[in-house]
């Protein structure tokens, strides 16, 4: 089973910017595709962003393309998702997801799943 660890969550104005991290334990996160999704209550968990294993390449739901950046460092085998011009929409609780070579935006494809962090915009 793969290990992931969330953080970065918390509570910011509309407009304001937030930096989730998640961490890998006992695997490498750059030999995997990395998604970010989130869920707000009431609603299903939807994809947001992925970045494939090694080349990098990125992926972003409309609804974040152009505020929402994703990364990975290696050296620290942790990927980012900067998030920038946050709306009230945005609230929701943040996971990171591990799955094969190739990125999705369907929660169905990933098998291992992080605990979320909890982000939260308003004024």
């Amino acid at each position: 089973q793969l290990q992931l660890v969330e953080s970065g969550g918390g509570l910011v104005h509309p407009g304001g910017s937030l930096r989730l991290s998640c961490a890998a334990s006992r695997f490498t996160l750059d030999y995997y595709a990395i998604g970010w999704f989130r869920q707000a209550p009431g609603k299903e968990r939807e994809g947001v962003s992925c970045i494939k294993s090694r080349d990098g390449t990125t992926y972003y739901a409309d609804s974040v393309k152009g505020r929402f950046t994703i990364s990975r460092d290696n050296a620290k085998n942790t990927v980012y998702l900067q998030m920038n011009s946050l709306k009230p929409e945005d609230s929701a609780v943040y996971y990171c997801a591990a799955r094969g070579d190739y990125c999705s935006l369907g929660r169905t494809d990933f098998p291992s799943w992080g605990q979320g962090t909890q982000v939260t915009v308003s004024s």
